[in-house]
């Protein structure tokens, strides 16, 4: 089975496969969009009620139920389907390969016209007859051809601002799958692509690159007293105070829950050490307001900070886990602190 959808059909189709692509906790590939272009394109019942319980239950698809989903209703199908997934953007190509192909004809035709009439014109002229029936044969030829790379042009023109969309549109969704939505601030997915790039470049020494893990103090207790979205204020009150502070080749980014990130790939432990610091005071002088503006505004709002340089040879997840360490630290000897995380003393020699 292939799409019989047009050109436009199938722009419009993707457009809004990849809006609801952009709303899941999945990543942007195949199988995502497989699946989320026949759920908008009403292909496929079964998926859809399938797609619609799972939002309706447990919320957004990640990539384990996505996979799930296109194992289910997707990959079992014949092998015709796969070649479902490539027809949206191949339907756009061949409307223009339809055009040039109808071009290139009329030219041929013209050509062969001039070629007819060539030896009509270049004899002497005894009756205007064979001569009018030529140039009136020419010039409709010439008129034929010239509608013919008209609409050419008008369907490249079209095609060419469909594509520019299609990529303004799939630069956006790849944009905002990176993106934590609360926050504004880069998302997990993008934290773990941030840090590996880091550490492929980094040559460790004093100069970095610095890792620190934040989280809210009695972020529990906070939502407990005042409401979850009290506390979403609160977290989008941190991103807004590392999105003001963080800037350059670092990023800033929300772990997960309550917990933040700042990835710093030049800055010597002692810069890194004073950053922390900087933000600590800043979100522990921050007043978040509860609702409405003539509540009053509610502060004491504080975070542990662990920090950690980087040693050359450890991975990611080693780095990671001993800025957590300093973190947890931070939070045992009494919260509203930063800690550094030790670096391994060299053995002795004996």
């Amino acid at each position: 089975m292939k799409y019989r959808h047009s050109s436009a059909q199938s722009a419009d189709y993707l457009r809004l496969a990849l809006k609801q692509m952009t709303k899941q906790k999945a990543g942007l590939h195949p199988a995502s969009y497989a699946i989320w272009y026949e759920y908008v394109a009403n292909l496929n019942p079964a998926l859809q009620a399938a797609i619609d319980n799972h939002l309706g239950d447990e919320g957004p698809l990640d990539d384990e139920a996505t996979y799930a989903l296109y194992d289910r209703y997707l990959a079992e199908l014949d092998s015709k389907t796969a070649l479902r997934i490539g027809d949206s953007v191949s339907q756009i190509v061949g409307q223009v390969s339809d055009s040039a192909a109808e071009a290139v004809d009329q030219a041929s035709r013209y050509g062969s016209s001039l070629e007819r009439w060539t030896d009509t014109l270049l004899r002497p002229v005894d009756s205007p007859g064979p001569l009018a029936a030529g140039v009136e044969d020419i010039l409709r030829g010439t008129r034929e051809m010239q509608g013919a790379i008209s609409r050419l042009q008008e369907q490249l023109a079209e095609s060419t601002r469909e594509a520019q969309q299609l990529r303004q549109e799939v630069a956006r969704a790849r944009e905002e799958a990176l993106i934590d939505a609360l926050t504004g601030l880069a998302n997990r997915k993008s934290f773990d692509l941030a840090l590996a790039a880091c550490l492929a470049e980094a040559q460790p020494d004093l100069s970095g690159p610095c890792l620190l893990m934040i989280d809210l103090d009695n972020f529990k207790r906070i939502n407990d007293a005042h409401g979850h979205v009290f506390g979403d204020r609160v977290l989008a009150k941190v991103g807004q105070i590392l999105r003001a502070n963080v800037k350059g080749k670092d990023t800033a980014a929300r772990y997960g829950g309550e917990e933040f990130a700042v990835i710093l790939p030049t800055t010597p432990r002692g810069g890194a050490i004073g950053l922390a610091e900087a933000l600590r005071a800043l979100v522990f002088s921050s007043r978040v307001r509860r609702s409405g503006d003539k509540e009053a505004l509610i502060g004491n709002m504080s975070v542990s900070i662990g920090v950690a340089d980087y040693l050359g040879g450890e991975s990611a997840s080693e780095f990671v886990a001993r800025a957590d360490r300093a973190l947890y630290t931070a939070k045992m000897q009494g919260r509203n602190r930063v800690i550094l995380a030790p670096r391994p003393q060299p053995e002795a020699s004996r």
